[in-house]
């Protein structure tokens, strides 16, 4: 089942400004917004730390940009996405992409929805133009307009 962007965000899952110490911190704070937006459980942002702790800062994906997950697992209640740009960026350990300041929480059921979202996001952080209209929403709301393809002012 395919997990449309722009739907995934509730006001929940969206954190704008978010001051975070360091890397742990703004996947927490991913990770605690999919958990209010009643995607996850706690232990699913406690295994989304782990999986950085073990396999290093592979969810830095581009230049300021890290998206936090982890298998799909039974802390997964549905599939959903968090949002979360820090007030100043942070490092994660990354050779080429630090420092962070947007941190996307991506929660998937199964595999398939992982990489359907993983393609997705992809695509719209790949838009330099949606990417930099992105960096500077200023609401929830223009967050989702955005990932819809409302480009607009």
């Amino acid at each position: 089942m395919a997990l449309d962007l722009s739907t995934a965000l509730p006001d929940a899952a969206v954190k704008l400004g978010f001051p975070a110490a360091d890397w742990r911190a703004a996947v927490i704070a991913a990770g605690d917004a999919l958990v209010s937006s009643g995607a996850t459980t706690d232990r699913y942002t406690q295994e989304m730390v782990a999986a950085i702790d073990r396999l290093g800062p592979y969810i830095v994906i581009a230049p300021g940009i890290a998206i936090a997950h982890a298998r799909p697992s039974d802390a997964v209640l549905r599939s959903g996405l968090s949002w979360v740009r820090l007030e100043v960026p942070v490092a994660f350990g990354h050779a080429h992409n630090d420092p962070v300041g947007l941190v996307i929480g991506l929660a998937a059921r199964d595999h398939e929805d992982h990489l359907e979202v993983m393609s997705a996001l992809a695509g719209a952080l790949a838009d330099r133009g949606l990417s930099a209209a992105l960096a500077t929403a200023d609401t929830p709301a223009r967050v989702r307009e955005l990932l819809a393809g409302d480009i607009g002012d």
